[in-house]
């Protein structure tokens, strides 16, 4: 699950600026360089910090299977887990973000989601496993 819903995110799906089910989600991967903020609005603000290496496209990769979901009162948006092979790279973070420009805004951020640590590959594939109950809920 989300470990950060960015502010403008919130703000944006409260005016029906989003259609997660049918926007272009993106998930890139972050360095440990990053210092999360609520206050993050767009991807140009983390780009410093993006992860780069061998097997990793600077911008992530577009996400499959992406709907919401119901269970009892908390909706929760799913996907795909997404992964990188034949990669070189170490990321902290994985940064959820919407591939469109919104109030101005181009890329706006949707949700980060903390490994707790570095975590690195060396030549292999480095995967992105999703909460099973979702990338993120609003309850």
């Amino acid at each position: 699950m989300a470990d950060l819903i960015y502010a403008s995110f919130k703000e944006g799906l409260g005016k029906g600026h989003f259609d997660l089910a049918a926007d272009t989600v993106r998930c890139a991967l972050l360095t440990s360089a990053y210092v999360p903020s609520a206050g993050h609005a767009a991807l140009a603000d983390v780009a410093a910090s993006e992860a780069s290496g061998a097997g990793y496209t600077a911008g992530g990769q577009t996400l499959s299977g992406v709907a919401w979901t119901l269970a009892g009162t908390s909706a929760a948006l799913a996907a795909a887990d997404p992964s990188w092979s034949q990669a070189s790279i170490t990321a902290r973070y994985a940064l959820i973000y919407v591939a469109k420009t919104v109030a101005g805004r181009t890329n706006p951020l949707v949700c980060l989601l903390d490994f707790g640590t570095d975590r690195g590959v060396t030549g292999g594939t480095f995967s992105v496993r999703f909460d099973a109950s979702g990338v993120l809920a609003l309850e």
